[in-house]
């Protein structure tokens, strides 16, 4: 509910602040004195409006409070924001500098953002003003209109619905890429065939071959010098030379000179060792020099073969871009992708998903076809019902719900059907209805909302203008039935309306040293009413006062 509203510098109004109970509310003045100002500035602090900030003035505030309800602390909750227990506090703020106009909101002091600002809205407002047929033209508009009818526990079933329609969509796109990838293959493969060919005849296994092989190729390719270095080491520790010891003969004559020594001075019995030691070490290194200088070979044909296996790598290398052990990866993955049945397997388990996927999304949106039709019936009937007393007493009205393109909101068309007159066929509502009978639709339909989101304030601007004396009678009793469920603003030019208010607040404007200003006041003792409302029904003559008095009636004065 709204509790409180404070402008500053919006369009005509430089000061401004009021306060509001539960009820019914209306607004009345001349034409021109700017009675929808007030409605203006709650649409501009939500998100919407034109831009209203007074002539000459460089910052404007609109500032409203509202009643905590349940659905707003759920959102303030679930967006972490703090509240006291009784009310918030949300504000919009202008600043113009260099020519740029620039706002932003706050809510209980606290910086928001737009895309909350639009999630906040309809927790707080709802605005209908007359001839609304472009929110009925919005898509899905009477689809949610229809789901909101229906009450809480229908819309439950939209959680899952949304939910069931994005897993069938990820199936789906998995499925349609996965085909993309098997055409592709099936375009590609005999090219593909060709090269695991390649691939299989090269016989690549060890992604170090190729090191391996280089190490091969340097021994194969320097084999004679590495023989003649055998040969020189060999000399040199086994052969020596002329007239020249080798290392073993130097090293056999230390061991039999520290062995007289040590039989003379046993303490030299551990070098003696020592010696006899190194002895062995050069006798095994004389033995595997041997050895290796035995395997050593100098063979042109196995070198051949080599530089051949070798320049077969480096070939497939450069050709595809990829080092060996790529190359290995390559045609692993590409012998599982050719592999009898292998795109085909993968392929059948998508579709398998993608159906399963689809028979979920339809089993859910069966469920919720279900409802839409049954909540349907109700809202044709209770929207007749409230149509009839005002004027419309051969109307006839009906939901059409056909099957449409599965979404997120289910796989439903629902358009409104409506015929004030009889012969009329039934037609879409906002292609037929005039403007007095859209106004009379949308307060019939908002009274049969009201009972599913009753903590929301209506606003209507002057969505009984252009009709008949009875059918404003017939307006003002549904409006008053509203009220008594939710906290209800009119604009308006009807007598009878303005006299079923609980409170009232006249508009006027004023020139002030030159310059224009919007004044709003609240009526409250009976004969500013009965003035206010002989004006609107005439002017200020004894009739229009008597009539005035006559609206008002006992019930209704202090």
């Amino acid at each position: 509910m709204l509790t409180g509203l404070r402008l500053e510098n919006i369009a005509l109004i430089e000061q401004l602040q009021l306060e509001f109970s539960a009820g019914f509310t209306v607004l009345t003045g001349e034409t021109g004195a700017g009675k929808s100002i007030l409605l203006d500035a709650l649409d501009a602090l939500l998100g919407g409006g034109p831009r209203l900030l007074r002539q000459g003035s460089e910052r404007a505030l609109i500032e409203a409070s509202f009643s905590l309800t349940p659905p707003l602390q759920a959102w303030l909750e679930q967006q972490q924001l703090d509240a006291d227990e009784q009310e918030i506090l949300l504000s919009r703020e202008w600043r113009l500098s260099d020519d740029r106009l620039s706002s932003r909101h706050r809510l209980n002091g606290v910086a928001v953002n737009r895309a909350q600002i639009q999630e906040l809205r309809p927790l707080l407002l709802d605005l209908t003003v007359q001839g609304q047929t472009q929110q009925l033209g919005k898509p899905g508009q009477q689809r949610r209109w229809l789901d909101r009818f229906a009450g809480a526990e229908h819309q439950q079933q939209l959680g899952p619905v949304a939910e069931a329609y994005r897993a069938w969509k990820r199936a789906v796109l998995g499925l349609e890429e996965a085909r993309r990838d098997w055409l592709q293959l099936q375009q590609e493969r005999e090219r593909q065939e060709q090269l695991l060919a390649d691939l299989e005849a090269a016989g690549l296994e060890d992604p170090a071959e190729r090191e391996r092989l280089q190490v091969e190729e340097n021994r194969l390719a320097h084999g004679v010098r590495l023989q003649e270095g055998v040969m020189t080491l060999l000399g040199r520790l086994v052969e020596g030379a002329e007239q020249a010891p080798s290392v073993l003969d130097h090293l056999a004559a230390c061991g039999a000179e520290l062995d007289l020594m040590q039989q003379l001075d046993p303490s030299l019995l551990e070098l003696a060792t020592s010696c006899i030691d190194g002895l062995a070490l050069v006798q095994d290194l004389a033995r595997d020099l041997d050895r290796y200088g035995s395997g050593l070979e100098s063979d042109p044909e196995s070198l051949g073969q080599l530089q051949e296996r070798i320049a077969q790598i480096k070939a497939l290398e450069r050709r595809h871009g990829k080092d060996l052990a790529e190359l290995i990866l390559w045609r692993d993955q590409l012998r599982q992708q050719l592999a009898p049945g292998g795109a085909e397997a993968s392929l059948e388990a998508l579709e398998a998903a993608e159906s399963a996927a689809r028979a979920g999304r339809d089993l859910v949106n069966g469920r919720l076809s279900a409802a839409r039709r049954s909540a349907a019936s109700e809202l044709e009937q209770q929207l007749m019902a409230a149509l009839r007393p005002m004027g419309l007493a051969n109307v006839r009205f009906s939901v059409a719900i056909e099957p449409t393109a599965p979404g997120e909101e289910g796989a439903d068309g629902v358009q409104f059907l409506f015929s004030a007159n009889p012969g009329q066929a039934l037609a879409p509502l906002a292609e037929v209805a005039s403007g007095g009978e859209m106004s009379r639709f949308l307060l019939a339909l908002k009274t049969c909302l009201a009972a599913a989101d009753p903590h929301v304030t209506l606003l209507f601007d002057e969505i009984d203008a252009g009709v008949s004396g009875r059918v404003s009678g017939a307006m003002a009793e549904l409006l008053q039935r509203l009220a008594a469920q939710r906290q209800v603003f009119c604009v308006t030019h009807q007598p009878l309306v303005a006299a079923a208010a609980d409170h009232h607040f006249r508009v006027v404007k004023e020139v002030l040293k030159g310059s224009t200003h919007t004044r709003v006041s609240q009526l409250r003792d009976i004969q500013a009413r009965e003035a206010e409302l002989a004006e609107l029904a005439g002017g200020d003559s004894g009739e229009a006062r008597s009539y005035a008095a006559s609206l008002l009636g006992p019930e209704r004065r202090p």
